[in-house]
This record gives structure tokens, sequence and C-alpha cells, in this order.
């Protein structure tokens, strides 16, 4: 056990020396700052890696997650990574992310008490409640499965869309958009579900439009006249 855990150290001695090897000033760049244009809200799955699938080097992408890619806007970790990442780095880009054979999806469509996870899954039960109808419609398990994941990215989507912050900055700088995908683990194709985020902003504004502040017509005023 012991071992399996200095093998880490030892990785990471190597992973220094390659990338100074490519670049004798990576580390002085990379401490310097950070300006990506991406956020992206994943599982905490092990399978899945941001940087590596996506293909962006350190620093390209900021990246928080939990199990089932959850977007709880009572949960304060997401919500500050959120904020953060749209009010302060000005990301154009927020992906939600899910993965086909997620355990927390699969937690969430089983019938039996988790504990502390209840409350966590219950936001997945959720989605299933809301969709119920399509998904008891398919009659093949792992079909029914796999579409629950990608329902609860689009519902994730949606819970992003109904932050004040994201609202906001679309309405000054026309970004970030959000988008939703699901990580094949089979075949490690990245799969655009196409949200349609103009759509179902306009479709729910009506209920949670948080943009008619002086704060926000001012900057849009102010950002027309330059």
């Amino acid at each position: 056990m012991k071992k399996s855990y200095e093998v880490i150290f030892e990785n990471n001695k190597k992973w220094v020396e390659s990338k100074l090897a490519e670049d004798k000033d990576f580390f002085k760049t990379l401490s310097a700052s950070q300006t990506p244009d991406y956020l992206y809200i994943g599982c905490s799955d092990s399978r899945v890696s941001a940087e590596e699938m996506m293909g962006l080097k350190p620093g390209e992408v900021f990246v928080t997650r939990n199990v089932a890619n959850v977007v709880n806007t009572l949960d304060m970790s997401a919500t500050a990574v959120i904020q953060y990442a749209v009010e302060h780095l000005k990301v154009k880009h927020i992906i939600v992310c899910g993965h086909y054979g997620c355990g927390g999806v699969k937690a969430a469509m089983t019938p039996q008490d988790l504990g502390l996870m209840n409350p966590w899954l219950r936001n997945i039960r959720d989605v299933y409640r809301l969709h119920q109808a399509e998904l008891d419609a398919i009659e093949d398990g792992q079909k029914r499965y796999d579409r629950l994941v990608e329902l609860n990215v689009q519902e994730q989507c949606i819970n992003v869309i109904k932050m004040a912050v994201v609202q906001e900055q679309y309405l000054v700088d026309e970004y970030p958009i959000v988008h939703g995908w699901v990580f094949d683990l089979k075949t490690g194709k990245i799969i655009d579900l196409e949200i349609d985020f103009e759509s179902i902003l306009k479709d729910i504004q009506k209920i949670y439009n948080l943009t008619n502040s002086e704060w926000v017509m001012s900057r849009k005023k102010n950002k027309n006249l330059i």
C-alpha cells in the first residue's frame, strides 16, 4: 500500500522533468495566471479525466466535480465555482458532462435507503420524476439508465442557466454558453447533447429572470456605447 502511494511522487518527478524538457519556462508561465475558456462540471468518477479527454493543457479548463455532476444551487461549492468562473475568469463556455455507467445515477435508480447519500441522490430522482413518462416507456433497462444519464445532464444545464451570474453575464457579453455532454466510457467519445442554450434561457426567464437590475442594464448600456 505504501509503495503504491509513493509511486505518485515518482510520477510527479518524471512529469516535472518532462515538462521542463519541453519548455524550461513551463512552470513560470503556469504559475503566472489562468485564463481558461471553459468551466467543466463533471462527475467525480475516477475513470473520467476532463483535461485528458478534452485534449487540453493545464490552465485551459476550470474544473469542478461531484457525484453524478449535479448542480444544486444550495451547494455552495458548486455555486462558488460557477460564480468565480463566470465573473472573474470570464469563461466562454460552461460544460456539464455526465457519463454512461455513472454510479450515482445507477444508485438513484435503486429503491433503497443509502444513508447520507439520500439527499444528494434526490436531485437525480427528481430528474426521473420530471421525465417519468419517457423513462418508464423504455423497456430496456440499460437504455433507460443511459437516457437518465442524458436527462440528468440536461436538467443540470438548466440549473446552471437559472443562476443570476450566468444570465447577467450573457446579457452583457453574450457568453458564457452552456453545453451538455455525455462521455462514453466504452468508446472514449464525447457526445454533444446539443443543448439549445438560448431557447432554454428564453423559456425559463418568465420565472427565473434575474437580470432586471440597474447594475446589469447599466453595464449593457455602457458596453454598447464603447
